[in-house]
């Protein structure tokens, strides 16, 4: 008995010392996590995902050079299609080893996900979620990213149902799949799809993500809206977004484009709404779409040099990703300010712009705006980027006095040492602040961009103390994007103005938002239910999205009534 006892205290203090040598060799961040919102790279700082995808499952002799040439975009992330065997070729271990060292070796997070369950229950092609579940927990595939988990996030699978699937079953399947990827050993962040192919239009992602979070049961989930004709116009995109921002829950655009299936996509929208509340996107797709989708591909026929008119938005626009890109720390990346691009020095011109700065550490910024920070503030420190709370809009995000604000009760949710500041009495952020976003200013605008002073024409015949401008904001050949900021110099509100123009060559709008806009040239403009009112000495701005079909981007004169 004595010699079987010391056999065991012996057993046990080698078993307390091999646990106290584990512990003592492990980072104090292994993988990515989530706080709130905000996903956190493997140092625990922010990160916001500025990425493209590819088409890897379809095309892999393209996989090295598609990388490289994304990450010469100025990218920080990278979603990669694999295959589980069902549609395509299975991509194995010893690829998905590969494309994790190429994603690596070109400072780009690397997002993986089966495409094979694309529009299950619809698509009598695709395979259940449960089938791509077991692909992430074969033996090539799992001995692949195991050791992988600051550099890989598992996207479970590529928009896993199709129309006809319940809000119960979605959610029921997800949370199995969530369950046996924990069980079998993966504690990489996981990516779940939205339904009703990705779009989530009957928002059976939406309504059940808390339910499908809390079964995660390391909390590090991360959900993904796909971004296509659903969302059309700027205020779906931007209650949709703010639904789950407003809940303190993760959200990415994993997909989106311009146009889909002939139909138009508030891009715009998606890259303002989410440049403001920091919220990460990544383009569909680098190139390969077919005669079907060519409007899709980022690039002409794989050449980087050839931007298609989606492409060069994505990326070189206002908030488009060499603007906005900011590598991950664990690459190089920076938290504080100094340096405002890993990659590009691109930066957007106008003092107005809400700042893009990942937000500093979590000790300078206590430092800097602690002695601020009071429940009945008027500026939000949005994880380092300052906004104004929103006046009417008690939570989630909001629009008013012509830029974007936050619900205090959102605000006041965020953890220490962000949350509200400053006093109501106070009109302008904390000297402290790291980001040059005003508090409240009436000439705000909605597309962040200054244009130069040959891209705007005041305008005659006007009435009544109002005024318009007329800006283009970005333009590419065939298309452009503008706005139409009115401004009432008066001493009183004017409510229910209108602002007219006509175009006198072939320039013609294809979309717009925050207005609702009649007539097909000449146009006729009038507010929506935050911006019919203009206060005295207030600018409202709304915005468009045009062809130019054939001819060259025009400045028409605007009657502002």
């Amino acid at each position: 008995m004595k010699n079987l006892i010391t056999r065991k205290n012996s057993l046990l203090k080698k078993t307390a010392l091999a646990a106290l040598t584990a512990a003592m060799v492990s980072p104090a961040f292994a993988g990515w996590s989530v706080s709130g919102s905000q996903i956190l790279d493997p140092n625990g700082n922010p990160f916001v995902f500025r990425g493209v995808n590819h088409a890897h499952a379809w095309y892999p002799d393209r996989l090295n050079q598609s990388l490289k040439d994304i990450a010469a975009t100025g990218a920080n992330s990278v979603r990669v299609v694999l295959a589980n065997g069902t549609q395509w070729t299975r991509t194995s271990g010893s690829v998905v080893t590969n494309i994790i060292n190429q994603c690596k070796a070109n400072k780009l997070v690397c997002v993986l996900e089966v495409h094979d369950s694309t529009g299950y229950g619809e698509s009598a092609a695709a395979t259940h979620i449960s089938k791509a579940t077991e692909y992430w927990l074969s033996s090539d595939i799992k001995a692949a990213i195991t050791g992988q988990e600051d550099y890989v996030i598992v996207n479970i699978a590529n928009e896993p149902f199709g129309n006809n699937t319940s809000a119960a079953t979605y959610t029921a399947d997800h949370i199995t799949a969530i369950r046996a990827l924990r069980s079998g050993g993966l504690t990489h962040q996981l990516m779940i799809d939205g339904s009703t192919w990705g779009q989530d239009w009957q928002n059976a992602m939406r309504d059940n993500a808390p339910a499908i979070f809390a079964a995660d049961t390391l909390k590090n989930t991360v959900f993904s809206v796909h971004m296509y004709e659903v969302y059309n116009n700027a205020s779906i995109v931007q209650s949709y977004l703010s639904s789950f921002i407003s809940r303190g829950l993760p959200i990415v655009v994993g997909e989106f484009g311009a146009e889909h299936n002939g139909s138009n996509v508030a891009e715009e929208a998606i890259l303002q709404y989410a440049q403001d509340m920091r919220i990460g996107y990544m383009g569909w797709s680098w190139s390969g779409n077919g005669s079907c989708c060519v409007q899709l591909d980022i690039v002409n026929n794989w050449n980087a040099g050839s931007l298609s008119t989606w492409g060069n938005y994505l990326i070189n626009s206002t908030n488009g990703i060499k603007a906005t890109s900011r590598l991950a720390t664990h690459f190089g990346g920076t938290t504080t300010s100094s340096s405002s691009s890993a990659r590009s020095s691109a930066v957007p011109s106008s003092s107005s712009v809400p700042s893009s700065t990942p937000a500093t550490s979590s000790s300078s910024i206590r430092s800097s705006s602690s002695s601020s920070v009071s429940n009945t503030g008027s500026t939000c420190n949005w994880y380092g980027t300052r906004y104004p709370i929103c006046v009417n809009t008690p939570s989630g995000w909001g629009w008013e006095n012509a830029q974007s604000c936050v619900g205090r009760t959102s605000c006041a949710a965020l953890p220490a040492p962000w949350g509200i500041e400053g006093s109501t009495t106070s009109s302008t952020p904390s000297t402290s602040s790291r980001s040059s976003a005003p508090v409240v200013t009436t000439s705000s605008s909605r597309s962040s961009v200054t244009p130069p002073s040959s891209s705007s024409s005041s305008v005659s015949n006007n009435t009544g103390g109002l005024s318009c401008t007329y800006v283009v904001s970005n333009s590419w050949g065939s298309g452009f994007t503008g706005a139409i900021r009115a401004t009432n110099s008066g001493t009183s509100s004017k409510s229910g103005w209108t602002a007219s123009w006509q175009y006198s060559g072939s320039n013609r709008i294809t979309s717009s938002w925050n207005v609702t806009l009649t007539g097909s040239n000449p146009y006729s403009a009038t507010g929506v239910s935050w911006n019919s009112t203009i206060g005295a000495g207030q600018t409202v701005e709304f915005g468009f999205q045009g062809n130019t079909n054939g001819g060259s981007v025009e400045m028409p004169v605007v009657t502002c009534r």
